[in-house]
């Protein structure tokens, strides 16, 4: 009897700002013997941190966290690592959400509500470089394209840089100048600075004005 070579063992990185929430997503995904949580991360920064200190095959990121969403944690693990396979953990059906997880990166999209459904299926589906969404997501995709199509290409990009969206998500979250500098290793003046660009870039007057942004954007919830 011929015995069969025991699966590869995928290495996820597990972020999202609820505990309860990454014991159950860890309970879904420490269940099937080809797939193994080895880090967990409470919000974007620390995701990155963590992907820089060990090896890890896939990250299954929260979209909504505190410091740094899981859509800017995935920019910059995109770039951090381009090997590394990104999935997004939302309950958002929310397609703003979708179109800015699949610029940033990521190769799939999962609802929470149906994660025990969903999840397994999605990360063994990142492994093998293809794409996976929801039945509503890929909807939303193709109305999205021929859209496009009939008004001739989409609007120009978004009007921050990822940068500027950084600083924001924390002037947002109430964060002082000096904070956000040692959070993003750049200087308080860098930080003062971006910020005078975001207030002329979108027309705003003050820090007020930015956090309703934030808010509006989907970089900090209400």
């Amino acid at each position: 009897m011929t015995h069969q070579a025991p699966p590869t063992t995928i290495r996820i990185l597990l972020a999202d700002d609820h505990a309860l929430v990454r014991r159950g997503v860890r309970l879904i995904l420490d269940r099937e013997p080809d797939l193994e949580v080895v880090a967990e991360a409470g919000d974007g920064a620390e995701a990155i941190s963590m992907a820089r200190a060990q090896e890890v095959d896939l990250a299954v990121l929260d979209i909504a966290m505190p410091r740094m969403t899981g859509l800017q944690a995935a920019r910059e693990l995109s770039a951090l690592k381009p090997g590394l396979r990104i999935l997004m953990l939302t309950m958002h059906d929310n397609e703003q959400y979708l179109f800015q997880a699949l610029k940033a990166g990521a190769s799939g999209y999962v609802l929470k509500s149906v994660a025990d459904r969903d999840l397994v299926a999605a990360c063994r589906a990142a492994m093998r470089d293809e794409p996976f969404l929801y039945p509503g997501a890929v909807t939303a995709l193709i109305r999205n394209y021929l859209d496009r199509v009939q008004h001739g290409e989409e609007a120009s990009e978004q009007v921050l840089t990822p940068r500027e969206e950084e600083v924001l998500k924390l002037v947002a979250e109430g964060h002082s100048s000096k904070e956000i500098a040692e959070l993003l290793f750049i200087s308080v003046k860098t930080v003062q600075r971006h910020r005078e660009n975001m207030l002329s870039k979108l027309g705003l007057r003050d820090r007020l004005d930015l956090t309703r942004y934030a808010i509006r954007a989907g970089l900090v919830e209400p």
